[in-house]
């Protein structure tokens, strides 16, 4: 019998027919419907430039995000990409955890805890040249706001030496939101369809001699920055005086 959590088997995922398959499901069915949600507009593509991997660090406000984000991405770093997805909400149905796997290239993290196997896998795909996908707040934002970071990010690309690519998503929580989204300023609004804005930052790199904290702390300020710029709110962010 087939195990579920962290022990779910995504090796397959990135296997060369699962790959296939999942072109053609990007191609024809998710791009499409990316589409159809919204009025989906990409900035900062240029951004995703130079070496991989990339690690994507994004604000999250909706189970559509990583389909949205997934269709900004330039298809030639898609197919490279693995998706951090939280155990508990989509590995722990066994047909669940297969369309999670086969659809976004997704591999199980536990958001709860720090747990290390799930980093270390997460550690090894990104040294193997694999592009990640990850959600710092740990789960849908319950209000609308951003919610503080945890440090995986922080700590995956600096043990990697990967780029990490901040990654603002803007108002996809009104996409069917009372499917996708858990915030009641969105799920009150439960539009049909919404522009949506996927910007992407500069790349960083932790720099030498820097902490992880502090090096999360600068990954936060930049997805805020971003936040701030495409929003037009100034007052958008966590918090203006996040210790350094």
């Amino acid at each position: 019998m087939t195990k579920l959590g962290l022990d779910f088997p995504t090796k397959w995922g990135r296997g060369y027919t699962a790959r296939f398959a999942r072109n053609i499901i990007h191609t024809y069915f998710m791009e499409p419907y990316a589409r159809y949600l919204s009025t989906l507009e990409v900035r900062g593509d240029e951004n995703i430039a130079g070496e991989r991997p990339y690690i994507f660090v994004a604000n999250h406000s909706s189970h559509s995000d990583t389909t949205l984000l997934l269709s900004a991405i330039p298809a030639k770093e898609r197919r490279r990409t693995v998706v951090a997805a939280a155990m508990d909400s989509f590995f722990m149905d066994y047909r669940q955890a297969i369309k999670t796997v086969l659809i976004f290239n997704a591999i199980p993290v536990d958001r709860l805890k720090v747990n290390r196997r799930s980093a270390q896998l997460a550690l090894e795909l990104v040294e193997d040249d694999w592009n990640l996908i990850i959600y710092p707040e740990g789960g849908r934002t319950p209000d609308g706001h951003l919610q503080e970071f945890k440090g995986g990010a922080a700590y995956l690309a600096e043990r990697s030496k990967a780029t990490v690519i901040p990654t603002y998503i803007h108002e996809s929580g009104y996409l069917k939101a009372s499917k996708y989204a858990k915030a009641p300023i969105y799920v009150e609004a439960n539009e049909r369809r919404h522009h949506v804005i996927v910007a992407f930052g500069p790349g960083m790199r932790c720099e030498e001699g820097e902490n992880m904290r502090h090096f999360g702390v600068r990954i936060e300020r930049a997805v805020e920055s971003l936040g701030r710029e495409v929003s037009g709110d100034p007052s958008y962010g966590r918090r203006d005086d996040a210790a350094e």
